[in-house]
């Protein structure tokens, strides 16, 4: 067997490697979503399935797409009202985080959100419009299957897409960071602390949040502390809790989402998780592009002292050219010698 053949039969067996573990990855997360579906046992307000589908591509390339089909098919094979219905539902979960993937491509995102033009194509281009394309043919297949009335199909495509937007906003930040996560070294025991007070805080706001009291807004001084002192590796994981504990108080229609209609809540919950998301990823961003600049200031002046020193150290004097001398000695009235030529 030739070199050129193994290496394609390698090739060949990561590429379906990664399309059994897109496909795993998105069925077992799409089991966890549905614990807290509203319409029809299927349409839930978080759907971690479109989150890690985008990550797939932007981590592993558009080959993974297989993965992605195979996973929705395997969790929508027991839930479409019949085949053709089921096929066209698989092609909406297919093709919203491939538009995504495109879109986001076409911007120069980068993996590591540390742009704030990143954070933002992330959650208008990745999330909201990507999305739109998932809960329109989602929607639209089970209104013409007459499993939706007319009145129906507004609040069913409003949960759709805020499931799926919200899949891509809290879950795909924390798989790109768990990519360059990393085992801290020489952190001092305080940073420790900061740490699992910053947990222990964000547990007993998420409480809070799905008791009967209205308390969300206790979330955002949280998303803030973790975006400005741990960055996105603290604000992917906090904005992913404080929006799981609004979806979980959304569904049992606790707090400010008590005796409203699903519409309502769910223009809510939209609002709510955009913001908390939109926080987080900007204050997280900004903070990383203000370091990022003070790292490269910093670099800049040491590479200029390290010059200014080299040069004291040889004697280096910097002297003017002679033709500039002698044009400057002739502006102040001086006196130039040339050769050949006696005063």
């Amino acid at each position: 067997m030739t070199r050129a053949r193994r290496e394609q039969l390698r090739r060949g067996g990561a590429a379906a490697l990664d399309i059994c573990v897109v496909a795993a990855l998105y069925y077992g997360s799409a089991k966890l979503g549905l614990l807290q579906q509203l319409v029809r046992g299927q349409v839930t307000p978080l759907w971690p399935p479109t989150g890690i589908a985008l990550a797939s591509l932007l981590l592993r390339g558009p080959r993974v797409w297989p993965g992605i089909a195979l996973g929705a098919l395997l969790v929508n094979a027991s839930l479409g009202p019949s085949v053709w219905a089921v096929l066209l539902i698989v092609s909406g979960n297919t093709l919203a985080p491939f538009c995504s993937y495109l879109l986001l491509r076409r911007t120069g995102f980068r993996v590591e959100l540390d742009r704030l033009r990143d954070a933002l194509a992330l959650i208008f281009l990745g999330a909201f419009t990507g999305m739109l394309v998932s809960a329109t043919t989602g929607s639209g297949t089970l209104a013409l299957a007459g499993v939706l009335s007319a009145d129906q199909f507004w609040p069913t495509w409003s949960v759709w897409w805020t499931g799926d937007a919200m899949g891509v906003l809290v879950v795909t930040p924390v798989l790109l960071v768990l990519r360059s996560a990393r085992l801290p070294k020489d952190v001092p025991p305080a940073r420790w602390v900061e740490g699992l007070l910053l947990l222990a805080a964000t547990v007993c706001v998420g409480f809070l949040e799905t008791s009967h009291a209205p308390l969300m807004f206790l979330g955002f001084p949280l998303l803030i502390w973790a975006a400005f002192r741990f960055q996105l590796a603290g604000a992917a994981p906090c904005a992913l809790a404080v929006s799981t504990f609004a979806v979980i108080a959304a569904a049992q229609e606790s707090g400010p989402f008590a005796g409203h209609d699903l519409l309502t809540n769910m223009i809510t919950l939209q609002a709510f998780n955009g913001s908390s998301s939109l926080t987080a990823l900007l204050v997280a961003a900004t903070v990383s592009e203000r370091t990022q600049t003070q790292k490269e200031i910093a670099r800049a002046c040491g590479h200029l002292a390290a010059m200014v020193a080299e040069m004291a150290q040889s004697g280096y004097r910097a002297t003017l050219p002679d033709g500039a001398g002698a044009k400057d000695a002739e502006e102040h009235g001086g006196r130039t010698r040339r050769p050949g030529i006696s005063s």
